[in-house]
């Protein structure tokens, strides 16, 4: 295969200190291991602090924050009555499965590998790139959609380009999650985020409204500073260091990418046409006012829609039934059982996975049971306030503040449930929008998703990893996303004052008029 090798591997400071990262991470335990030994270490923590008292007031509760001690006898019974339905009902879990069943019916029997084929014929090698990295920032608009779907399949039309397939899978790591908070299509994280901004800004105005949209036009202009830094970290810096890396995966797995044959392209016509009804279908369905698929005030994009709470079956159903149809037309699939067959192989792949997530649900139970997180978070915020630093200082410091917290609390939700509150008034009572304030937690959010291991979805992506390159680990991942992460936190930092600083309406008016940055 070749990986590019006009390009010569960096051996500057940039490059050694990336190899120490990665030798270092390396090293630690298996993640499996590292979400136990967490685990462990948040008992015992809960343990010492749960007879303190705290100042630091909860906004979900208007109480002081109270750790619980997690070795009491009645938490251990729960701990263990629970234990089953605490990994069951790990969300990251049920989405993978399910997605990767569908996707495995594509894979094998041939109808993903075609359509590779198909697309590079008409893709210039030179903006695969930023296509790979676009694509994953408008895999936010489906939740969760591009761990399952963007990531491998990165990795996968890397290699069949002749790249590294690292570095698809890396591209696609810091579009899908570096840019979470990067899209010009509005989403369901849009109007979950605001409802919390609202509730914190009526704090200080009772009648202030927060438009859902309130950061949709810096969102739609951060999708293009992603996209450019991403495909410069990527090409420049990722991709060159991965060059002394070679591929040890089993070659057997990794897809041959010839010229489609004539029965291949037929088939996957036939399956495609199946597969754009069903999205026909879909929209026929959805479409309507009344639509049972709308949420109860008529959204089809916010998080309560039916729509959006069945994108994964809807994955798995327009992989899977395409898949079948292109396997039974082009001959890879004889009888039910071939299908069957390719689903069991792709939850084989996945098991590996699976135990990772049970040790991982164990832990952010327990992270978010004792109290911990929460402590963190506002005893940071709280500090902050306290520094009394100039606006655009504050503004700096809550992206980076957030970025810290990010990397042990990781719901975007439950972080903003926490420190909106304190830093939505805050920063009003300093002329300073609550659009903007959404807006830097949001660049600080997504910035450090890449880079901590505490991420439900970090281990899945070293799994995709470990298909090429076996010896992959937490470090080596961590070495490859660190200067999307640093870039991204600073860059995107950078580019927020300097958009408000302009003036520039960070989204659709609230009912607040405030000052340009200066």
């Amino acid at each position: 295969m070749n990986n590019n090798n006009d390009v010569q591997a960096p051996s500057g400071a940039i490059a050694r200190f990336l190899n120490t990262i990665e030798r270092v991470g390396n090293k630690l335990p298996d993640p499996a291991i590292i979400f136990l030994v967490a685990m462990l270490l948040i008992w015992l923590l809960s343990w010492l602090f749960s007879g303190m008292t705290f100042d630091a007031i909860d906004p979900r509760t208007g109480e002081a924050i109270v750790v619980h001690n997690l070795l009491a006898g009645d938490s251990l019974a729960t701990f263990l009555s629970s234990m089953v339905k605490t990994f069951t009902g790990f969300a990251p879990l049920g989405v993978v499965l399910v997605a990767m069943l569908g996707v495995g019916v594509a894979e094998h029997s041939g109808f993903i590998n075609t359509g590779l084929k198909l697309m590079l014929k008409v893709t210039p090698k030179q903006l695969l790139t930023p296509s790979i990295i676009l694509v994953a920032i408008v895999s936010h608009t489906a939740t969760d959609a591009g761990y399952v779907l963007v990531i491998p399949l990165a990795g996968v039309i890397f290699y069949a380009m002749g790249r590294h397939p690292l570095a698809g899978i890396a591209a696609a790591f810091a579009g899908v999650s570096g840019g979470f908070s990067a899209n010009f299509i509005p989403s369901g994280i849009d109007p979950l985020l605001q409802s919390f901004t609202q509730s914190a800004a009526q704090i200080i105005n009772p009648d202030m409204a927060i438009n859902p949209l309130n950061n949709w036009f810096f969102t739609s202009a951060s999708s293009l500073f992603i996209i450019l830094l991403g495909w410069y970290i990527t090409d420049k810096i990722i991709e060159p260091r991965l060059q002394n890396t070679p591929l040890d995966g089993d070659t057997e797995d990794l897809p041959a990418f010839d010229e489609a044959r004539s029965d291949e392209k037929r088939a996957f016509y036939i399956a495609s046409t199946v597969m754009v009804a069903g999205l026909a279908l879909l929209w026929f369905v959805s479409a309507p006012a009344d639509s049972a698929m709308r949420s109860p005030d008529g959204s089809l994009t916010n998080f309560r829609s039916p729509l959006m709470q069945s994108i994964v079956p809807l994955i798995f159903l327009l992989f899977w039934i395409p898949g079948a149809v292109y396997g039974f037309v082009v001959g890879t699939f004889k009888s039910s059982k071939d299908m069957i067959d390719a689903m069991s192989k792709a939850m084989g792949g996945m098991a590996y996975y699976i135990v990772m997530a049970f040790f991982c649900a164990l832990f952010i139970a327990a992270f978010s049971k004792s109290n911990l997180g929460a402590l963190l978070a506002i005893e940071g915020a709280q500090l902050l306030k306290a520094m009394q630093l100039p606006s655009s200082v504050t503004v700096i410091g809550i992206i980076f503040l957030t970025a810290f917290v990010n990397l042990f609390v990781g719901s975007s939700s439950a972080k903003w449930a926490l420190l909106g509150p304190i830093f939505v008034p805050m920063l009003m009572q300093l002329g300073i929008s609550p659009d903007l304030t959404q807006a830097a937690y949001r660049v600080g959010d997504s910035s450090s998703n890449i880079i901590t291991p505490l991420m439900p979805y970090f281990p899945l992506v070293v799994v995709y990893c470990q298909k090429y390159v076996k010896g992959t680990g937490i470090g080596t991942l961590i070495a490859m996303m660190l200067p999307y992460s640093i870039a991204f936190l600073i860059g995107w930092s950078i580019f927020l004052l300097a958009y408000w600083g302009l003036g520039i309406p960070l989204g659709l008016q609230s009912s607040y008029v405030y000052p340009a940055g200066s």
